[in-house]
């Protein structure tokens, strides 16, 4: 199995920068979007739509480094960024990081951290839903909601991941692997 070793640790790092101030820029556009949903009643959709975006960390993290353990710390790392930067949601980002992150990690754990193609981000992109999906019926009240708006929620949250951390997060590591800057490894 794979060790850590100091291009990782940098990789990881510099990653999970990058991604927390992503996750810091998209707080406001939450908001935005909530509110251009209340008159709808669909505030909550907003979270799901923009959920992928906040956990695409942990697939970005375990797809292009490769070990275990790599999603849960890229993600837990770029929610700290988050929180430092001023979040809206300050320490429970992290409690969320944690959750999300471990959530992601548990697809690639599935098929025992040996194949990273795209069965293993595909399940990384459904654990990381269900799980997710799990923690806000606790977390953000989702248990509240009737039947149909839990199944749209819910969609449209497996949308938003696939769209975030399965297809951009196939496109970057393929794009890292062609410029060289990250090495090619057979899947």
């Amino acid at each position: 199995m794979k060790q850590w070793h100091l291009r990782e640790i940098i990789m990881l790092t510099l990653l999970s920068i990058f991604l927390g101030v992503i996750f810091w820029v998209t707080g406001p556009i939450y908001n935005v979007l909530a509110a251009a949903l209340t008159p709808f009643g669909l505030a909550p959709a907003a979270n799901d739509l923009l959920l992928g975006l906040w956990v695409m960390a942990g697939p970005l993290a375990g797809f292009m480094i490769r070990i275990p353990g790599s999603a849960t710390l890229g993600e837990f790392l770029g929610a700290v960024v988050e929180m430092f930067l001023g979040g809206q949601w300050g320490a429970a980002t992290m409690i969320s990081g944690i959750v999300q992150g471990v959530a992601s990690e548990a697809g690639f754990a599935l098929v025992g951290y040996k194949k990273y193609n795209w069965l293993s981000l595909s399940l990384s992109v459904l654990t990381t839903t269900v799980l997710t999906f799990v923690w806000d019926l606790f977390r953000s009240g989702y248990g509240a909601y009737k039947p149909g708006m839990l199944v749209m929620l819910f969609f449209l949250r497996l949308l938003s991941i696939f769209v975030f951390g399965g297809i951009l997060t196939k496109l970057i590591v393929s794009l890292l692997e062609r410029s060289h800057m990250i090495q090619a490894r057979q899947a």
